[in-house]
This record gives structure tokens, sequence and C-alpha cells, in this order.
């Protein structure tokens, strides 16, 4: 595993640290540290049918696709909700769509990871004041019907210990596909 860990190091350049996913818990050499981790549930939505999830809020707001002039708004909203590693540039990977509220952005999701015939939904997340609107399920609908539009399987990644997430997910005809362990991984200095 050592090998492994210094091929990393040296094509990390001037990034030190780096998220991994294994399929089991994995500890890295002595020298690298472990800045963050947690179980990471992967999620897919097969069936083609996109199951409708009940609300009984008003859904009179507006999806709109984000842009770059958004990215400062997003990077907050995701600094505030933590859904999982997001940077500055992440919006430049696919489709993101988010929910104004009195010119605020208070909700986004998105498309991520691409790998052929399937496409990762990503950054679900909703500010903590507008919680229980239906925002999250309205967004992931929306993704949902273009990832199958285009004849691909949206799946996702949530933190196991995301109930509430995880059982909007699986209204939303998500089914568990497997439990994997994510690792954001630190080279050491030098």
């Amino acid at each position: 595993m050592q090998d492994a860990y210094d091929s990393l190091a040296a094509i990390l350049d001037d990034v030190n640290a780096i998220g991994l996913v294994f399929d089991s818990p994995q500890h890295p050499p002595a020298d690298w540290t472990v800045i963050a981790g947690a179980p990471l549930l992967q999620m897919i939505c097969e069936n083609g049918e996109i199951a409708a999830a009940s609300s009984s809020q008003s859904t009179s707001w507006e999806i709109l696709e984000l842009n770059p002039a958004d990215a400062p708004e997003m990077m907050a909203l995701a600094q505030l909700t933590k859904p999982g590693p997001f940077g500055l540039r992440t919006r430049e990977l696919g489709t993101y769509l988010g929910i104004r509220h009195e010119g605020r952005l208070i909700a986004m999701a998105g498309e991520r990871l691409r790998v052929p015939g399937f496409t990762e939904i990503s950054a679900v997340c909703t500010h903590p004041d507008h919680l229980g609107r239906g925002h999250a399920a309205a967004l992931m609908t929306a993704l949902m019907e273009r990832i199958q539009g285009r004849g691909e399987v949206p799946f996702l990644h949530v933190r196991e210990d995301n109930t509430r997430a995880i059982a909007l997910y699986e209204r939303l005809g998500f089914r568990r596909r497997v439990l994997l362990h994510f690792a954001v991984v630190q080279k050491p200095a030098g």
C-alpha cells in the first residue's frame, strides 16, 4: 500500500489533500493524515420512473439553471450545509440547478461524476431556514428527468448517517446499492 500512496503523492503536485473512496475502511500509511472520512452510501435509480415526492408546501418557486456568476453563493450554501466535497469550480462538471427566495440562493443540486450510462447527482442542499418545503425533492426530480431524458441512470452518494436525505431519495425511487468508505487524506509535508 505504501507504493500506491507514494505514487499518489508524486502526482498531487501542489495539492496536498485528496478525497478517496474505498470499498472497505482503509488506513493510510503513518506519514499520511486522515482529515475527514465517513461511510458513504451509494444509491441508484434504475427503474426509469421518477416517483412523485409528496409535499404539502406550495411549489410556487422557480427552478433556475445556475451559472458562473452564482458560484460565490453556491460555495457559501455548500459551506453552510456541507453536502460533501464542493469547490469553486465544481459547477463546471455538469448542470447545477437552484431555487432563490427574495433573490438569495436557498437550495441547489447538480450533476458531477459521469461514467458511460450514469450521472451522479451531487451537492443536494437547502439552507436550514428553508428545510421541509420540498426544494430538494423538486431539484432532484428536475435533475432526474434531465438525466433519464438522455438515457442515463441517476445515482448519488450520501453519508450513511444522513437518514433524512436517504428517506427522500428512497421516496424518489432510489435504492441502496453499496456502502463505500470516503476519506480525505493529506500527503506528508515535503
